[in-house]
């Protein structure tokens, strides 16, 4: 009877033993981690050889509204209403991709000496700084679609004068309805919007 009772007592401790463990692996297969993603504009093309060129130019880290700093990519369902994706968020800050995609752009435009990123040195002629104002889906007014809106001013060390300004809005629609996608069309209206925003280029201004 000891034996028969040791049997038992041990089969339950087995069966006990891989009931937890089942419910751990079901538990472990439930975890949903997060997706990150990035924007990936073309590079630019190589500048022109430089004719004339004298003035060199700083760019400041463009700013933008808070909730676009939280690394969840937005939606809006509605003007008012802003959400964000639990589980689908920015590799790299929105603010920093758009730094760098515009300072690429005004390098390739060859209108000046050198475009390096504001550092708080005075021996630069002009500093250039900007906003990110939007960069969401748009989930109301039928369809999906995104947004992208930036502002930007160029300023003149010397004596603080506004020597260029410009904002620009472009809005994309979204073929499917996944993240994935939405995140391919906000790379190709961020393109369209940066080009439009410094067209002309802010060189032109200078002369």
């Amino acid at each position: 009877m000891k034996r028969e009772a040791f049997v038992k007592k041990h089969l339950m401790a087995v069966v006990f033993t891989l009931a937890v463990s089942t419910a751990l692996v079901g538990c472990a297969g439930r975890i949903k981690y997060p997706s990150y993603y990035t924007l990936n504009l073309p590079a630019p093309p190589d500048p022109p050889a430089a004719e004339g060129v004298r003035a060199s130019l700083a760019i400041r880290e463009f700013r933008s509204p808070a909730y676009l700093r939280r690394g969840a990519i937005v939606y809006k369902t509605s003007p008012e209403q802003i959400g964000f994706y639990n589980y689908d968020r920015w590799a790299v800050d929105p603010r920093d991709f758009v730094t760098n995609a515009v300072a690429d752009h005004l390098r390739a435009s060859g209108t000046f000496t050198q475009v390096t990123l504001y550092d708080g040195r005075a021996d630069i002629d002009y500093v250039l700084s900007g906003r990110l104002e939007r960069l969401e889906e748009v989930d109301y007014d039928g369809g999906v679609k995104v947004q992208v809106a930036i502002s930007a001013q160029m300023t003149r060390v010397a004596t603080g004068e506004t020597v260029w300004s410009n904002e620009a809005t472009e809005v994309g629609t979204v073929p499917q309805r996944n993240v994935p996608a939405v995140v391919s069309e906000m790379n190709r209206t961020m393109e369209r919007t940066i080009e439009k925003l410094l067209t002309p280029s802010p060189g032109t201004m200078t002369k």
